[in-house]
């Protein structure tokens, strides 16, 4: 019986990739009207060591990703916040900014269906949305205007000492 519950959960998080895939383009190309940022990853990755643009760039380079034209806030998000990219992260990170005061029809499609398609992660979920809920707002950001700050005061001025710590955030 647990293998059958193991091989379940791997074929539900399979699904929630494929949703984010297809549903990521469409979403971007009828709801993202703004310009794109037009910085490479190689760009982010010169810059200082201790910046969040820097940390940007070593997440992207980590996972082999380049900024999605558009979208490229949501890396941030990432960076700022410490999750990975893990399906149960990525669905943890929109209900982070769920309880900051983020809202848009992506948002609440990845929370209903995370939540619906993978439970298992039901308490992760909700210890997120209250960590967004206690954070000083981020989700408005103009974070192309950041990447020269330093990571380190950035999320501090986010994020309270005790939430940085159980978001694992004190080394970086």
């Amino acid at each position: 019986m647990n293998n059958l519950f193991k091989a379940s959960k791997h074929l539900r998080k399979q699904l929630i990739i494929w949703l984010f895939q297809h549903s990521q383009r469409i979403y971007t190309a009828m709801f993202k009207h703004h310009e794109s940022w037009n910085i490479s990853k190689s760009d982010l990755l010169k810059m200082s060591q201790s910046s969040f643009g820097k940390h940007l760039g070593d997440f992207l380079d980590k996972n082999n990703f380049e900024l999605i034209p558009k979208v490229e806030r949501h890396d941030c998000y990432h960076v700022l916040c410490g999750y990975s990219t893990k399906v149960e992260d990525e669905i943890a990170l929109q209900c982070l900014c769920y309880g900051n005061g983020k809202r848009s029809p992506y948002l609440y499609g990845a929370i209903i269906l995370g939540i619906a398609i993978l439970p298992d992660y039901y308490d992760f979920y909700y210890r997120s949305y209250k960590t967004g809920k206690r954070a000083n707002p981020f989700h408005h950001f103009d974070y192309k205007k950041l990447l020269n700050i330093s990571i380190k005061d950035f999320r501090e001025a986010i994020f309270s000492k005790p939430e940085l710590y159980n978001l694992n955030l004190c080394q970086s």
